[in-house]
């Protein structure tokens, strides 16, 4: 299939895509040069790891040559095509929407964008400021008038329940998830959320990427708590800091199984109180890499599937099957908690869909250990090295300056069927999808450069062409929501990466425009949201609906 990306400047794909030619071995290459000069972009992306079948093709009108013979666009820079992919291309109730974390919402933009609908947060601590007890009202009504607004402009919202936002009390008083106390407050958190918003809410995500909350907030000390094996060196990532304790061996296992049983809780709570009247759906939201075998040997195939089991399966597998995978068992051994009957009941297919972030994908390699290795952490109980470069030290596919985010869109598609055939087809949103770029402060850049980007378009394109091969090849997928509405706070990273449609110059660093005064502009009182060329890209793409 061929489809068009739109509202690219021809003069960035040509200077600031080397590496993915280069990740693709097409730089240099001749036919791409005459296509330059046919005023056309039609660069077969043949990836070395993705098996790419699909050809990305731009024609740019009213062109000229500047800047040393490069071809840019004149006016607004954006590219006249012939829409191939669009909302047409989908299935009829297919969903559409942008997400955000708590705090951070934007009605007008997801009408002005053509959004369907929004993904947000609710934070436990405004909802119930001590972890339980007293309801504060004021919080209740912020999220009410949220609620009210988004329908009012004809946006369903999909609301998370939990995303890492614990209160401290809960934690102060037993641990948080470390403790088994916290199920019984997680239910009745989530009880007043049912209670008060339920009437118009109808899609409720427990939990966002569990895995993540686990693993960097209890085995490697990057998210809140912070906690981990004090002083423990670990390959590729170096020692860790973590002052407060923890045990980056067993704590993380622990804090999974709380999760589960938090979320099973919850799911039992809402099917038999409030889903008779309220109608609505639940489900929890996951995430993983996709994972590549480094070579087509027998060994590195085993270790893709015990690196997705550890990643997707640690947390899939409870809620479809009841438990953990036999390889974690088999594996991580007494570590690894177990679920009493009773829990193992309400685990089994505890979600009416699956929410899917995906971002990127990693070559999976085995690890062979020795008999007598002791493991120091979670990261050792797999046997599988996950890495981002492959024999040759090529990347699996090009990533932004000071990115993770490896631009690898067959690994969604890859992602979908593996899904399909494990966990029975289950419906399908993908929650979180998008590309990163550092924060350019102190590059003494004008604004309409910061919101040149053409990579993000590029991202979302092809990714969207992924998930609608998928649903061809008979995937239940219902929603994708991208990742995110605007550039929005990072947790550890703060503001300095960013994700965003929107850019907020939140440092006042950028000047307005090249004609303009260049003293740098100072950010507005009420932080301006600046459309990047991606909204022009994502709008086209949504209003696309003829034949």
């Amino acid at each position: 299939m061929a489809f068009s990306l739109i509202n690219i400047p021809t003069a960035t794909i040509i200077t600031g895509h080397d590496q993915t030619l280069k990740a693709h071995r097409l730089l240099g290459n001749k036919e791409i040069a005459s296509s330059f000069k046919r005023k056309a972009l039609c660069v077969s992306p043949l990836s070395r790891a993705a098996n790419r079948s699909f050809v990305v093709c731009a024609e740019a009108q009213n062109s000229k040559v500047s800047n040393g013979g490069v071809l840019t666009i004149e006016d607004d820079d954006v590219l006249a095509t012939q829409p191939r992919l669009g909302r047409r291309t989908f299935p009829p109730d297919f969903v559409f929407g942008a997400a955000t974390a708590a705090y951070q919402d934007d009605v007008h933009l997801l009408k002005e964008l053509g959004m369907d609908a929004y993904r947000f947060s609710i934070s436990w601590s405004r909802i119930l400021p001590k972890g339980r007890g007293k309801v504060n009202e004021e919080g209740v009504q912020y999220y009410n008038n949220l609620i009210n607004e988004l329908l009012a402009n004809e946006i369903e919202p999909y609301v998370t329940i939990f995303h890492w936002d614990l209160p401290e009390a809960l934690d102060a008083e037993y641990g948080g998830f470390l403790s088994d106390k916290i199920a019984e407050d997680f239910k009745n958190y989530a009880d007043v959320c049912f209670r008060e918003f339920g009437d118009r809410v109808k899609y409720w995500i427990t939990v966002n990427e569990a895995l993540m909350f686990t693993i960097d907030g209890y085995g490697l000390g990057k998210l809140a708590p912070g906690r981990c094996t004090n002083g423990l060196e670990i390959e590729g990532i170096g020692k860790l800091n973590c002052p407060v304790g923890g045990d980056s061996l067993r704590e993380p296992y622990i804090v999974a199984h709380n999760i589960l049983r938090s979320h099973a809780e919850t799911v039992h709570l809402y099917r038999e109180k409030f889903k008779p009247s309220q109608h609505g759906e639940i489900g929890i939201t996951q995430v993983t890499n996709w994972m590549v075998p480094i070579d087509d040997s027998p060994l590195s195939k085993e270790a893709q599937e015990r690196a997705l089991e550890f990643n997707l399966g640690w947390f899939m597998d409870p809620i479809k099957f009841g438990d953990y995978p036999f390889s974690m068992r088999a594996l991580v051994r007494e570590r690894l908690p177990v679920f009493t009957d009773e829990e193992k009941k309400k685990l089994k297919n505890s979600y009416d869909f699956i929410g899917i972030n995906y971002y990127t994908s990693r070559f999976a390699r085995n690890q062979t250990v020795p008999a007598n290795f002791r493991p120091t952490s979670y990261r050792d109980d797999s046997c599988v090295d996950i890495t981002v470069v492959d024999k040759d030290g090529y990347p699996i596919d090009h990533a932004e300056p000071g990115s993770w985010i490896n631009v690898h869109p067959r690994g969604l598609r890859e992602l979908l069927l593996y899904v399909k055939k494990r966990y029975d087809n289950p419906p399908i949103y993908i929650t979180e999808n998008g590309v990163m770029e550092k924060d350019k402060k102190g590059q003494n850049l004008h604004l309409h450069q910061v919101l040149n980007d053409t990579h993000r378009s590029e991202y979302l394109a092809l990714h969207l062409h992924e998930l609608k091969e998928a649903i061809r090849m008979g995937i239940d997928a219902r929603g994708y929501f991208t990742w995110s509405l605007i550039d929005n706070f990072e947790w550890a990273d703060g503001y300095t990466s960013q994700l965003g449609l929107y850019f907020i110059d939140y440092y006042g660093s950028h000047k307005p425009y090249p004609d303009e005064n260049e003293e740098k502009a100072p950010s507005p009182p009420h932080l301006h949201r600046f459309q990047k060329q991606s909204v022009t890209w994502f709008k086209r793409f949504l209003q696309e609906i003829s034949s």
